[in-house]
């Protein structure tokens, strides 16, 4: 196992779309999948949700991480570790920053799968009732990552 230079760790984040998401909530690890977009800009997270458990333990402890893999075979795989700080969006940021996570998810599935998304709702499957979802970011202060190739 070899480690990833700083470079190769941001390339295999700004490649995918689905991670999982680390936080802490009651003195407890918490871990869920995620779409998310790299934001190369501020080298940071992009993603969304609807009120609920994770939007408030991330409220009360902004200290999370983002796990991210590509596996091709137990002897054929790479990841990466993002730890950072949860930052909610509001107004115009979180609309802008949306419409970027969803350009960026579609482009990447486009050059990954081949395949044309019209919607948000093709690749995600949180529907909002209760109104708007709250966008936030995760500002990257640390990332490592690891290659197993044989």
């Amino acid at each position: 196992m070899t480690n990833l230079t700083t470079s190769e760790s941001i390339r295999l984040l700004k490649d995918n779309y689905t991670g999982h998401l680390g936080y802490i909530t009651q003195d407890q690890p918490f871990v869920l999948p995620i779409t998310y977009y790299y934001d190369k800009e501020d080298h940071s997270i992009i993603s969304y949700s609807a009120d609920g458990h994770k939007i408030e333990a991330m409220r009360k402890n902004n200290a999370v991480s983002l796990l991210v893999e590509e596996i091709k075979s137990i002897n054929n795989w790479q990841s990466v570790l993002a730890h950072g700080t949860y930052e909610e969006l509001k107004g115009t940021d979180a609309k802008f920053k949306l419409h970027q996570f969803t350009e960026g998810v579609k482009s990447l599935i486009l050059a990954k799968e081949h395949r044309e998304t019209e919607f948000i709702s093709e690749f995600s499957s949180k529907l909002y009732s209760r109104g708007i979802p709250t966008v936030y970011r995760i500002k990257i202060l640390e990332i490592t990552g690891k290659r197993k190739e044989t």
